[in-house]
């Protein structure tokens, strides 16, 4: 008993080339976004510190936006907190590491 080709060959998949950066540009990158998402951070943060007063003095009516935005602010410096967590972490263990 024989088991003959079952459809047509696998093509390969595409392969992308990527190309490398210097290190100043990947630095300055990643600097930029480094900025970038701090800043974002930081708006959302404002934005829920603005709802919740405006709740407060009663210009908004809609609690579930207001709640929506203090949990995004929440998320986000979490994140945020974490993100620094692991990068310092990471120093540490390059510090402590034998040459």
């Amino acid at each position: 008993m024989s088991i003959g080709p079952v459809g047509k060959p696998i093509a390969p998949f595409p392969v992308q080339t990527i190309q490398p950066t210097r290190a100043s540009e990947a630095t300055q990158n990643f600097g930029t976004r480094m900025e970038a998402a701090l800043s974002q951070v930081n708006d959302a943060q404002q934005r829920a510190t603005q709802s919740a007063k405006a709740w407060e003095m009663g210009t908004e009516n809609d609690l579930a936006a207001v709640m929506v935005e203090q949990q995004v602010a929440s998320l986000g410096f979490q994140l945020t907190l974490n993100v620094r967590n692991k990068a310092l972490g990471a120093y540490r263990d390059i510090m402590n590491m034998p040459v």
